[in-house]
């Protein structure tokens, strides 16, 4: 048995002695266990969605995006901690695997709990699933702890500070009043905290910055796709009822452009340089911002296809905003993450910040324009902030003679 340059050690042909990966390590992508891992998020994203788009179409802005946003972290942490562990500590071997599968089926009971969470406040189901799989990774902390004694001390700091958390969230279960909001973002703040605090003594984890960056990207191929199967629902739905409109063909287009301008803004930059702690970090926390809001556009669209039909108690106004204000967030924390990591196509701030506005003002203008040709703007919108931003980093990159 021997080691070689940070790889697996291999004990036997169903079990493998857990072992930093090197974070150098060419050729590293994700393995078919991941893949599967992410297609169980893809029902979990659905299902917050889902909830968001019906609480836009009723008008409960306020309630709808406050649960959306806690469902969704719910969602994306558990995400990203698998994800960050896999590339520092992936063996594939039988207990990984069944962890693995634990962790899918904790995505699982939380996404079924997300209607009750949204629709009468009860996040019990969403808890229950969420600690099945912080259980799940904090046997891989522990495991790792005890078969990679160099890094021993962080493994064993996130294992602690999880099930501190993971307490937490359960005693939570009982708060009411102005204690159920303040509880949730502490609790947050200390999900939050505890990779930083983990990682800042001692050896660091051995996460693989390429591979890492591949997830993500991966990732936002999954809620793109969800935006899309999403919106496509809603069509058919307008379609079958009242025919195809000139609104509804609008907002399809819209939506196209928005999809795939998006899409070619983000992988402009996927391939960001991962180089510090506080840089990597920064750049997967960023993320919860970026999915949640892609996923958003989504519920948006089908919020805006419900309103030209009259399918919802939502303003013309409403509609577009529902549309224009993810489409914004993404925009601008794109640009900002695009900047912080030296690549990317959208990190110049003045076209950034003008086709945000642009966006807005079309989202405010719907009564004006038809909820229609305000979706298909801010789609132009998009498309053009892109090549704007497009031709400047081209320009910049030109060799001088």
């Amino acid at each position: 048995m021997s080691e070689g340059n940070g790889a697996v050690v291999r004990t036997g042909t169903l079990l493998r002695r857990m072992r930093a990966r090197d974070p150098e390590e060419e050729h590293r992508a994700s393995t078919p266990l991941e893949l599967l891992f992410d297609l169980t998020f893809v029902v979990a994203v659905s299902q917050a969605a889902a909830q968001l788009h019906h609480a836009l179409a009723e008008g409960h802005f306020g309630a709808g995006l406050a649960g959306y946003a806690a469902v969704f972290f719910a969602i994306w942490w558990a995400w990203m901690n698998f994800t960050w562990f896999a590339s520092a500590y992936d063996t594939d071997d039988v207990p990984y695997r069944l962890l693995t599968l634990l962790q899918m089926a904790g995505v699982l009971v939380l996404a079924a709990g997300v209607p009750s969470a949204f629709q009468h406040g009860d996040f019990a189901l969403v808890v229950v699933g969420y600690v099945i799989m912080r259980i799940a990774i904090i046997t891989q902390w522990l495991r790792a702890a005890t078969e990679h004694p160099e890094g021993r001390p962080a493994a064993l700091r996130y294992a602690a500070g999880i099930v501190v958390v993971q307490v937490g969230w359960i005693a939570r279960l009982w708060s009411t009043g102005v204690w159920a909001p303040l509880t949730f973002v502490l609790l947050v703040a200390a999900e939050l905290a505890v990779p930083a605090w983990a990682e800042n003594h001692g050896r660091a984890t051995s996460w693989h910055p390429e591979h890492i960056t591949e997830r993500y990207s991966l990732f936002t191929i999954i809620v793109l796709g969800e935006v899309i199967l999403a919106s496509l629902s809603a069509v058919q739905s307008a379609v079958s009822a009242h025919g195809l409109s000139t609104d509804v063909l609008l907002i399809v287009l819209g939506g196209l452009f928005l999809v795939f301008a998006l899409w070619w803004i983000y992988f402009t930059g996927s391939d960001a340089r991962l180089s510090t702690l506080h840089t990597a970090l920064t750049w997967g926390y960023g993320h919860y911002v970026v999915f949640a809001a892609l996923a958003a556009l989504g519920a948006g669209l089908e919020a805006a296809l419900d309103a030209t039909e009259h399918h919802a108690h939502l303003s013309a106004r409403g509609a577009g905003l529902a549309v224009a204000v993810p489409t914004a967030v993404v925009l601008v924390v794109l640009g900002v993450l695009h900047r912080m990591t030296g690549t990317g196509a959208v990190g110049h701030a003045l076209l950034v910040a003008v086709g945000v506005l642009v966006v807005l003002a079309l989202g405010f203008s719907a009564p004006v324009l038809g909820v229609g040709g305000a979706v298909l703007g801010i789609g132009l919108t998009v498309a053009a902030t892109l090549a704007a931003n497009l031709t400047v980093f081209c320009h910049r990159a030109a060799p001088v003679h």
